[in-house]
């Protein structure tokens, strides 16, 4: 079983394998290097390499798995891993999916929106969606994507995840609100399926160069105009090809947080919130577990979380009398 580097507290040793996942250069009067380490089950930054140490990391790069020892330690309210010995590993040595966050058994989210996609009635729209969804390929790679490179759903098959909740939320604003919601669920399944070409999660999480230059809302987009103009018929009209544009093209909801446009229909509105739901919720559920953001037993975290928008979170809890009405019994 690997070491569970959230949970190590300071003082313990670590001996096994663990991938690179940032390699970081800080310059200034002190020039030093430090390696963010990492398994399934979280990170962990090194203490500073400094120039006498540079022989030691030589060569190690991004997405290297190496074979490290060292000892817990901290610096400033933050843990950090001195390693005493660091190698890199043949690639094959190790399998890489080992070391990778997982959301672990996907098949309940592939029933759920495969069921809510066979509801569809509407025969454009069921169509249009078996262009992605009745593809095998692209099945395969939607499963094992992660929805972020390092925020919300950061993990192997985050995207499939990811997608299921925003389905779940987006139904249920949608019939409330009075919104089509067979083509808001068109949106939800179609709204990040950019990502398959924008990340890559070969030795770890990365963009790609389309990623990097055109991001995932825009090649999302531009998949469907593919897919739709390669289709022997046309799956939907072309007043219908510019409604879900829309949809993907916007539901970031603000030009500031990477929309080329603002949500204009009823449907790309839910398709918005249903979508931040889904991100902000999983960002804070993880940043209330992770004692990095903590100090000893504080329940206020000691500093902002970029994810959360740099509010801090706080973890303090009760059970609101549960615990009396099991004694009272």
């Amino acid at each position: 079983m690997p070491a569970t580097l959230p949970a190590l507290a300071v003082g313990e040793r670590i001996q096994e394998p663990l991938l690179v996942l940032e390699v970081e250069l800080r310059g200034g009067e002190a020039p030093h290097t430090i390696l963010t380490l990492g398994n399934r089950t979280g990170r962990l930054a090194t203490a500073p390499f400094w120039s006498s140490d540079q022989p030691k990391i030589a060569g190690i790069a991004r997405g290297d798995v190496v074979q490290v020892i060292g000892e817990v330690g901290t610096y400033r309210d933050r843990r950090q891993l001195a390693v005493t010995s660091i190698r890199v590993l043949p690639q094959d040595s190790v399998d890489w999916h080992t070391l990778l966050p997982s959301v672990g058994e996907i098949t309940p989210f592939w029933e759920a929106l495969d069921r809510w996609r066979r509801e569809i009635r509407a025969p454009r729209l069921r169509e249009t969606l078996a262009l992605f969804y009745e593809d095998p390929q692209f099945r395969s790679r939607y499963e094992q994507c992660p929805a972020s490179l390092s925020g919300h759903h950061a993990m192997l098959g985050g995207l499939l995840k990811h997608t299921a909740e925003v389905a779940a939320v987006g139904r249920v604003i949608a019939r409330i609100a009075g919104a089509d919601q067979e083509l808001l669920l068109t949106g939800v399944l179609l709204h990040d399926v950019g990502k398959v070409e924008a990340y890559t999660w070969e030795r770890g999480f990365q963009v790609t160069e389309d990623g990097a230059l055109v991001g995932h809302v825009v090649l999302g987009a531009m998949m469907l105009d593919r897919r739709v103009a390669a289709a022997p018929q046309p799956p939907c009209t072309a007043t219908e090809l510019r409604i879900l544009h829309h949809l993907i093209l916007s539901h970031h909801g603000e030009l500031a947080f990477g929309a080329p446009v603002k949500p204009m229909t009823l449907e790309a509105e839910v398709l918005h919130y249903a979508d931040n739901a889904s991100a902000k919720a999983a960002s804070m559920a993880q940043a209330l577990t992770d004692p990095e953001h903590f100090v000893g037993e504080a329940v206020l975290s000691q500093r902002g979380i970029w994810q959360l928008d740099k509010r801090q979170v706080y973890r303090g809890t009760s059970d609101w009398g549960r615990g009396d009405l099991t004694t009272e019994r």
